[in-house]
């Protein structure tokens, strides 16, 4: 796995998909356990700032979803944030 932090892209410029993707080789190779111990702490580093990255967009989403409200006759009646109950 050639993983130069010179030569990725920031964490914060990937969309969720290339997060994951990337995230995934990075889980791949310290399980096949064939990455010298230095680079192992570098790959799990990124790997620990592509999960940060992909929870935040998560959480992005998650809030701009917004759920319908009925009325009592069952009827939409508008919207509100997806976690207003709580």
């Amino acid at each position: 796995m050639d993983n130069n932090n010179n030569t990725q892209p920031d964490v914060s410029a990937l969309s969720f998909e290339q997060a994951v993707e990337e995230l995934e080789r990075i889980v791949s190779a310290l399980e096949r356990g064939d990455v010298a111990l230095d680079k192992s702490i570098e790959i799990y580093e990124r790997g620990e700032a592509l999960k940060k990255h992909c929870e935040a967009l998560l959480k992005a989403a998650e809030d701009r979803i917004e759920k319908i409200r009925l009325d009592r006759a069952g009827r939409p009646q508008g919207v509100e944030p997806l976690d207003a109950e709580q």
